[in-house]
């Protein structure tokens, strides 16, 4: 596999190791549209997740990021981790962070530290979250999916995900961890949401939050992501009404004028 390095820091918040019934491991980077990290950090709340890990890492861009309680930190990516309230249910690993390595080499080296993570925990599921991008605004976002063997495919068709086409290419981390799993005999599964790429999509991330909770078994309130979905939904509207408004300026601006009248006919 892909060797460490030695620019990577990883922060246990405690000394004792949970202990997790071979849990799935949920991923969402910031990415287009941020679906899947604001995806992932919704549900971190929702299921009250516990802090499990932090990582720290040189390929991340030089920047540091001021936490809602005002303290600087560098950037990192976050693991936690939710208990199943059912016997019947898979205990979860919820991957987020503040962003993705900046070269494609780290990118692979720091999922190879995520996927040990994961591993320590009999870790066999990864769903990655992510956004497709359109360019367009659309009503009812459609959900694409992949997946690293035929089962997950076979089950896309009843929760209305469309398969992703032959010879597509899904970029980052949020697509490269499932392929990565692979190698490592893990099955992976990544799930995408239509989205125009132009805003911070909260009503695209709800669809796909729906989708990957009825594949995972278990319920998360919606009503706050529905909140921020019709924000979303009102910035679409002002954005569209700009644009149909600086169409229309274009189009009189570019119109030929009357000629002034000089008394002769022609």
């Amino acid at each position: 596999m892909f060797s460490s390095t030695p620019n990577v820091k990883i922060v246990y918040r405690s000394s004792e190791m949970p202990e997790l019934r071979s849990p799935y491991l949920i991923c969402g980077l910031p990415g287009t549209g941020y679906i899947g990290k604001l995806t992932l950090d919704y549900m971190i709340h929702e299921l009250n997740a516990s802090h499990l890990v932090d990582i720290y890492s040189s390929s991340f861009p030089p920047k540091i990021v001021v936490r809602s309680n005002g303290i600087a930190e560098l950037m990192k990516n976050t693991i936690f981790y939710s208990k199943a309230i059912s016997s019947s249910n898979n205990d979860l690993l919820l991957l987020t962070g503040d962003s993705q390595p900046e070269n494609p080499d780290s990118e692979y080296l720091l999922i190879e530290q995520i996927l040990d993570i994961a591993a320590k925990f009999n870790t066999k599921k990864i769903f990655a979250l992510a956004g497709y991008a359109t360019g367009q605004f659309v009503d009812n976002p459609r959900i694409f999916g992949t997946a690293t063997d035929i089962d997950m495919l076979d089950k896309f068709k009843e929760r209305n995900i469309i398969p992703m086409d032959i010879g597509s290419i899904i970029g980052g981390m949020n697509g490269l961890i499932i392929g990565v799993a692979k190698l490592r005999g893990m099955h992976g599964t990544c799930i995408l949401v239509e989205t125009s790429g132009y805003v911070v999509d909260a009503k695209a991330s709800k669809f796909i939050l729906e989708c990957l909770t009825s594949i995972l078994g278990i319920s998360i309130d919606m009503a706050n992501l529905e909140k921020k979905a019709k924000e979303t939904e009102i910035l679409i509207q002002t954005i569209q009404q700009q644009i149909a408004r600086e169409g229309l300026e274009y189009q009189q601006s570019s119109m030929p004028r009357k000629p002034a009248n000089t008394g002769y006919i022609s």
